[in-house]
This record gives structure tokens, sequence and C-alpha cells, in this order.
């Protein structure tokens, strides 16, 4: 026997030892492998990450300004609706109404035209006709997004919109526009992104509208004349013919020992480009970052691994003494299992009169040794239990017990309750039970009177408290008994089925 053991003992030290060498030597190789795979991997990350990262950006951006605009145009759409119904008979009442929409609908400079020419705001009138391209160019059929410059270098956006049936102050009005700030434009565009990224908007010829630097080479020149000598002339062509269609594209040159990228979307209806521009070291550098730390977590994976297999090694050599403990548990668990089956009743599911008995012994010394003041004993019979077995059989007997026990549980829920005979039970009651033992008893001998006349389950119960002169827990059960017995009477007069 102590040779089986000592062969066991060495099989498990062989496999602890062979398992942690296999699993170091595979790690290793899988570290090397990852860390050359990752370098090279790493260029062509950049790349991918940086199409990727600029595309979401620039259609992010240019989705910004397409909704701008979309919703300017509905608002203008209400605008002129609320002008029409408000019945404008002044230009005092006009410019009122235009400080109305201003305020109800945030078209800070929304202006009418009318069938002349002039334009109205909400502060001043003057011809428009010279100064708006929209305007100038004839009939306007549909609606209008044009580029403006006031004052020599101020660039706007205007949405204009014609407004057939508008009239006011008893005149016809043709068109209705609003114009926005290219710096407002930048300010909802310049979203949090920590300085990585660098946007511009450019017309189709090139020219910088927004006044914002497109990284460190384009700054705010001319997008084609910034990327000459930077980039083929072939490529700088095929850019060029992107602006003029409106088509999207990118860039790539390298400047400074750096890599740029660059990715531009046109804005629909604006004759715009959206460009953005990223240094691609700056991915670079993070996904650098990544690697390092991950070949770093792999070596103190390994070395983790070491530890481990020592660790392993150890427990397998206790798992002969853990085995020979687990066994004993079961053992333990088995014998608690036996003596639950044994203390159980097994039609009620309530302990039985074997678990009383073990309980009477503890209670019989803890009231030898004083240590025991609080108890009340119940003692509970079943009326009528012979009746029923004689003239329905025994499995309607079986169910008056299940019955007659289920009524015991539910109301004496803080006590112990046992069957001690065919149609007997005790119920032991000690703390918060016995405080509320006779309020609960009344309230149980109502129900059982109640189920007379239901020709429901019928149970007689005697009680009795622990008294000082009492000597063990036969004398209190004793007292109990024999109320049991009086109550059987009483409920027996009351029309209950006994054998008494």
């Amino acid at each position: 026997m102590k040779q089986d053991r000592k062969i066991t003992s060495r099989t498990f030290v062989l496999t602890a030892v062979i398992g942690s060498l296999l699993i170091m030597a595979i790690l290793t190789v899988n570290t090397v492998w990852i860390s050359n795979r990752m370098s090279a991997a790493t260029e062509e990350a950049v790349s991918a990450v940086s199409s990727f990262y600029l595309e979401a950006m620039a259609d992010r951006r240019a989705k910004t300004i397409t909704n701008l605009i979309s919703n300017s145009f509905d608002q203008m759409e209400k605008a002129v609706s609320f002008i029409a119904e408000e019945k404008v008979g002044s230009q005092e009442e006009l410019r009122d109404a235009l400080g109305k929409v201003k305020s109800l609908l945030g078209l800070n400079r929304f202006a009418l035209v009318d069938a002349n020419d002039v334009v109205y705001t909400q502060y001043t009138t003057y011809t428009g006709g010279s100064r708006h391209t929209f305007l100038s160019d004839g009939q306007l059929n549909d609606r209008i997004i044009s580029t403006v410059s006031l004052y020599g270098s101020s660039k706007q956006l205007c949405l204009a919109i014609p407004t057939p049936g508008l009239s006011v102050m008893g005149q016809r009005f043709k068109a209705c526009f609003v114009q926005f700030d290219i710096g407002y434009i930048v300010d909802l565009l310049a979203f949090d992104d920590q300085g990585r990224t660098h946007f511009a908007l450019y017309s189709k010829t090139g020219a910088n509208l927004s006044g914002t630097e497109l990284g460190p080479v384009i700054l705010k020149q001319n997008f084609f004349e910034a990327i000459k000598g930077v980039v083929s002339e072939e490529v700088r062509e095929e850019n060029y013919q992107n602006f003029a269609n409106g088509a999207e594209g990118n860039l790539s040159f390298a400047f400074d020992g750096a890599q740029e990228t660059l990715y531009y979307v046109p804005i629909q209806g604006t004759g715009w480009e959206m460009a953005v521009l990223i240094r691609e070291s700056v991915i670079q550098d993070q996904i650098r970052d990544i690697s390092e730390k991950n070949l770093e977590n792999s070596r103190n994976m390994i070395i983790v691994t070491l530890v481990s297999a020592l660790i392993f090694a150890a427990v397998l050599l206790l798992q002969i003494r853990n085995i020979s403990r687990a066994k004993l548990e079961v053992e333990k668990e088995t014998s608690r299992s036996f003596r639950m089956m044994a203390n159980t009743d097994s039609m009620t599911g309530v302990r039985n009169k074997h678990a009383y008995s073990e309980d009477e012994a503890a209670i019989n010394r803890m009231i030898k040794a004083g240590e025991l003041e609080k108890l009340a004993v119940l003692v509970c019979d079943v009326n009528g239990l012979k009746i029923v077995n004689d003239t329905q059989g025994h499995a309607a007997g079986d169910q008056l017990i299940k019955d007659a026990c289920a009524l015991i549980c539910r109301q004496f829920t803080h006590g112990s309750v046992y069957r001690i005979g065919g149609d007997e039970f005790a119920v032991l009651l000690e703390g918060k039970g016995y405080d509320s033992m006779l309020e609960v008893l009344a309230e149980t001998n109502r129900e059982i009177e109640a189920n007379i006349s239901k020709n429901a389950v019928v149970v007689s119960i005697g009680y009795s408290f622990l008294d000082r002169k009492d000597q063990q827990l036969r004398d209190v059960f004793e007292r109990a008994d024999q109320m049991m017995y009086e109550r059987k009477k009483e409920l027996k007069a009351m029309g209950a089925a006994s054998r008494i």
C-alpha cells in the first residue's frame, strides 16, 4: 500500500514538471512570434487606421454641415408660413415679425426679398440685386445654396428659397434667405479630438473658406498651391479634378520625417470639400505603445507562468491529501443525509418521533442545568382519522394527516413541528414563537372551528408552559396532552368527528 502511494506521488511530480515546461515553451515561442508579427504589422495598421479614422472624421463633419443646411431650410419654410399668418400691414410690423422669427426659430439672419429685389431684415432694408448672386441670376425656382463674400474677406454661407404666393404689406415677396458666417460653422465642426487632427473647408478651386490650418504644410493656403512640390503633378491634377467634380479622395505625403495623410469629402449642394488631416506618427506612436505594452504583458505572463508552474506542482503533491479529505467530507455528508432521513417523517416532511426524542434529551439536560426558562409545548391530534380510514380508505387518511400538518406548520412558523404518532403532532416553541403562542393559537382555533362546518381538517390542540417545578420535558408534555383531550371533547360537542 505504501509503494502504491509513492508511485502515485512520483507520477504527479513528473506530470507537474513536464506540464510546466511545456506551457513555458509554448508561451515563449508564442511571445517571440507575436513580437515579430506586431512589428511587421504596425506600418500596415497605421495606414489602415489613418484612412478609416480620417474618413469617419470627414464624414462626421460633412454630415454636421448637411444637417445645418437641411434644418435651416425647414425653419425658413416655417418662418414664411408664420409671417403669412401674421397679416403684416407695415414695415414696423414686418420687423417685429422678423424679430419673432429670430427668437422662435433661431434664424438670426433671416430676410425677405420683394419683387423689386428690396431686402427686408429685422433692422433695415436695402437693394439686394447686386449683393446677392441668387437675385441677379434671374428667376428663383428652387432652393439655392451659395457662398458669398462680404467686406472683402468675410465669407458666408447663403441659403435661399422662393416664396410664391407670399404677400406682405400689400405687395408680393418672391424669396427669403439666411446667411451663416463660416466662423460659426467652424465652431460647430471643432470636435474635441485632443489636437490629433486638422480640418479645413475648401472651394472647388482649393481656396480655404474656413480660415483653419490643415497641418504644418498646407496651413491656410490654397490647397493646390500648397501641395506643389510635395506630391507629383499627376497626383495634384487628380485631386484637382476631384475637387472640381465634387468627388471624395485622399492624399499622403512625407514632411519633416513624418507621414501626413488627409481625406476629403464633398458637402452636398455647397460646392465645398471637407478635408481632414492627421499625422500618421500620432497613430504610429499609439500603436507602438500598445505593441510594447503587449510585449511587456507577454514577458510578465512568462514569469507568472513559471511561478504558476511551481505552484501547480505543489498543488499536485497535495492532491492525494485533498482527495482523502474530500472522501472524508463525502462520508460526513452522507452521514448527515442519513441522519436527516432518520429524523424526517417521510409522509409529511416534518421531524419524526426519533428527532423529538433526541431534542427531548437535549432539553432535559438544559432544564436540569437551569439554562432554559421559556418553553411551550403544543400537543396536536387529528380528529376523525379512523373514520376517514374506514369510510374513504387509507389514502384519504394519509391526505388528512398531510393537511393537518400543513395547517400546523402554516400557523406555528416559529416553532419546531414533530409527528410523534399516526395522527399526533408536537410543537416546541421558544423565543418569538413562545411570545406569540397564545395569539397564534387563538387564531388557529378559530380556523379549526370554522372547518367543522366545511368538513375540512380539524385538529385538537392542547398546550402547556415550562414551570420551575418541572424536572423534564415530559412533565410539560403531559399537561399539554391532557388539555388536548379536553379540547377534543369541546370540538366533538361542536360537531367534529372524534373517536372519543
